[in-house]
């Protein structure tokens, strides 16, 4: 008796992650997993797709998010997401995880970005991953533990100094506590000030949680600018003392000065990675955006600004045309819009191209969707990869571009039995137009759909169609690490 599967995507281009040639073929799912893939001429389906040589591959992995809240307040949040083609997200980057923390005040920046007051509720990591058990999100969610977040538990507001002892002892219990619980890993953000103070000797005390678990040190860095060089060689120095491998988060070289040292970064990274498991992520994009108290403004680097709690008003202006307007230099009005985020244009378009190109990379979006006008790599950090630079630019070819969004991300972050289209796999699927995929969300109009995706799956159900949008299915999990 023939199989009969509860949907076959007939007729399709198959890039199955792995960066292997594509080809054309047809994919069965039953439940939640890849029955079959070829020729399923002779099955048939409750539901039958005619690809007519539309790409299929694997749902796309973003490798940094800072969706810890987006993942909570239902499918319509995930919108950005699953328009993508993205169908796994890992949340608590930069050091900043919405658990395990409470807070009774709004928290100190950038905490704040990632979470509004009342959802800083969660004292254990058993208490998010229940909630996103109870009311599960559109996507599945892999999470990291965020250093900052425990320093805050730990110090509360005195962070300007290293930790005691007992401090990152405690630190370092909440995360072995966590880690327990199905975190996957430990993240920091040293170049912000809640963690700038940590030295390299209370991170390694506070991440030798990793050692049992083989946790995941991910790290955004103590200084992507200037000293970068210096930061690589912490970044590794802290992950060899507790044997854990390695991510660095969003690598870029910033402003101005820097501007093509990726030519010395990435050889320093390859060094490294030739004898301890080392990778990073990127996104597309010559500009950055966090939080505006974390650089001092300077008239060589634009700045917009993407939301001000003070002057929500002003999320969309240039921060230069804001400080005319006002009469004061940039910093007095950077001072003035506190607490705020910006889009910072301090890149090189050279040096994204050559990071992103690097076999090492994967790529994640780093967005921030809490941010009244965000940065357009919220909703279009997967099609731009698609059709800007592999289809216009042919910075990779579309088999390497979908690798470095689901096999690689898979393997480097432990997710098993994602990433790839194999039989026996869960049924993480996009279906797009190789020939017409792009990013529609610009710097001026950032909140817009990508072309060209034309439906996402997560676990076997439709989660997004191009032509309806997102669906009420809360088909995504939480996910742990193999380690």
């Amino acid at each position: 008796m023939a199989l009969r599967c509860d949907l076959i995507i007939r007729d399709a281009t198959l890039i199955d992650g792995t960066g292997a040639p594509r080809r054309r073929g047809d994919i069965g799912v039953k439940g939640d997993r890849i029955a079959a893939v070829g020729d399923l001429s002779g099955m048939s389906a409750d539901r039958e797709v005619m690809a007519q040589g539309r790409v299929v591959a694997p749902g796309f992995i973003d490798a940094h998010t800072h969706d810890d809240q987006a993942v909570l307040c239902g499918p319509a949040c995930m919108l950005c997401k699953t328009s993508q083609g993205v169908t796994t997200v890992v949340v608590g980057n930069c050091g900043i995880s919405l658990a395990p923390l409470t807070m009774s005040e709004r928290p100190p920046a950038p905490l704040d970005s990632v979470g509004e007051l009342e959802w800083w509720r969660f004292g254990s990591f058993a208490e998010y991953a229940e909630r996103l058990r109870v009311e599960p999100s559109s996507v599945n969610t892999l999470a990291l533990i965020g250093h900052m977040s425990l320093r805050v538990g730990a110090m509360g507001r005195d962070l300007d100094r290293p930790a005691t002892d007992k401090e990152a002892e405690r630190m370092r219990q909440q995360l072995a506590e966590a880690l327990g619980e199905g975190a996957a890993g430990l993240s920091t953000g040293l170049f912000y000030p809640p963690s700038k103070h940590a030295p390299t000797d209370e991170v390694i005390a506070v991440a030798e949680a990793l050692r049992e678990t083989g946790g995941l040190y991910v790290t955004h860095m103590r200084d992507e600018a200037d000293h970068v060089l210096e930061s690589i060689e912490e970044t590794l120095k802290i992950g060899a003392a507790v044997g854990a491998p390695v991510v660095i988060s969003h690598h870029k070289c910033a402003q101005p000065e820097n501007h093509g040292r990726s030519v010395q970064t990435l050889p320093l990274i390859e060094q490294h990675a030739e004898r301890y498991p080392v990778a990073f992520d990127v996104y597309p994009y010559a500009a950055a955006s966090t939080s505006l108290a974390a650089r001092k403004p300077r008239p060589d680097v634009p700045i917009t600004v993407a939301n001000s709690v003070p002057h929500p008003e002003m999320a969309g202006r240039a921060l230069k045309d804001i400080a005319e307007e006002w009469g004061v230099g940039l910093e007095e009005a950077a001072n003035r819009l506190l607490p705020a985020g910006g889009v910072f244009h301090n890149m090189s378009e050279d040096d994204v191209r050559r990071i992103m190109a690097h076999r090492l990379s994967m790529i994640g979006s780093d967005g921030g969707p809490l941010a009244k006008h965000p940065h357009p790599r919220l909703w279009g950090t997967f099609p731009r990869v698609l059709g800007h630079y592999s289809r216009e630019l042919g910075l990779f070819d579309l088999e390497t571009a979908v690798h470095k969004m689901t096999g690689r991300t898979a393997k480097v972050f432990g997710i098993v039995d994602r990433g790839t289209l194999t039989e026996g796999a869960y049924a993480d699927l996009v279906m797009f137009d190789a020939a017409t995929v792009k990013d529609r969300a610009t710097f001026a109009e950032p909140r817009q759909v990508a072309d060209g995706i034309v439906e996402t799956w997560v676990n076997g159900q439709s989660v997004y169609t191009h032509a309806e949008g997102a669906s009420d299915t809360p088909a995504g999990r939480l996910l742990q690490r193999a380690a």
